[in-house]
């Protein structure tokens, strides 16, 4: 099965309600932030509002927007 190729928009006649879409979190090159699953870490790439390289001592990790599960120390 393939995923769709773009999200499903809402009617306004639905009885359900409209999909709350997340506000992504804004962060900058050498801020420090902590992660739910990495831990304390500073991030050291960029990528403007797609994802940031995120150096958690052990290892970097790339973690993509809307950075649910990250957050600004």
């Amino acid at each position: 099965m393939t995923k769709p190729s773009a999200p499903r928009r809402h009617l306004s006649t639905s009885p359900f309600k409209a999909p709350v879409v997340p506000v992504a979190k804004h962060f900058a090159l050498g801020d420090r932030v902590t992660h739910d699953q990495f831990g304390l870490g500073r991030i050291v790439g960029v990528e403007e509002g797609i994802a940031m390289l995120v150096d958690f001592g052990s290892r970097q990790a790339r973690i993509v927007s809307p950075y649910t599960r990250m957050d600004k120390l």
